[in-house]
């Protein structure tokens, strides 16, 4: 569908991929897109392999299934790698963001001969220096945006600002720690395209 860009999300229940995609799906629609943003259900337990999606468009969304060839593939989980088919269907024009230590060059020979865009960097990381815990789901969320370019910087962190005071207006205190794993997880994953 042109003027559309698919996504999909793999994670482990419990790491906020289904969060992300909400968040992504809620952040997009206030640039006045049309979104959706959803999960698929299987067995809900912690460390399970779940999946999300999302769809972005300039133009009324009229399919709702599952995307099969995204243009973009979040894998919040380096694990998956080996558990799951993670490239399935993924366009080789797209893109896959991988929460890993590796390099993009490392990660390639598990991408099962995917030829597209890699990009990877240790969302965990920055999750643990800026929250004291390992929720990759923020620093994810930065780099779809950053990928996607749905909006720019400066919009994306005042409006998830806006959106942490709503949700965290009882825990004020993660908000601040939210914020910096978004600004440094834009900031590298942008640096990363610009060198591939």
């Amino acid at each position: 569908m042109e003027g559309t860009i698919e996504i999909r999300w793999h994670g482990r229940g419990g790491q906020g991929a289904k969060t992300a995609a909400l968040l992504l799906a809620d952040v997009a629609f206030k640039t006045g897109a049309y979104v959706q943003g959803f999960p698929e259900y299987g067995p809900e337990r912690m460390g399970a392999p779940i999946t999300a999606y999302n769809r972005l468009s300039d133009h009324l969304i009229r399919i709702h299934s599952n995307i099969y060839d995204p243009d973009l593939v979040m894998v919040l989980d380096e694990t998956l790698l080996f558990a799951v088919d993670v490239t399935a269907g993924l366009k080789t024009e797209g893109t896959i963001v991988i929460n890993t230590k590796q390099t993009a060059d490392e990660v390639r020979g598990s991408l099962n001969g995917y030829e597209g865009k890699v990009l990877a960097f240790d969302a965990c990381k920055i999750s643990i220096d800026t929250l004291g815990k390992n929720f990759p789901n923020s620093p994810m969320l930065a780099a779809a945006v950053a990928v996607t370019g749905v909006m720019d910087r400066y919009r994306f962190l005042e409006e998830m600002k806006a959106s942490y005071q709503h949700k965290f207006a009882r825990k004020p205190e993660v908000i601040e720690g939210n914020m910096k794993a978004l600004e440094i997880s834009y900031d590298t994953i942008a640096k990363l395209m610009e060198q591939r």
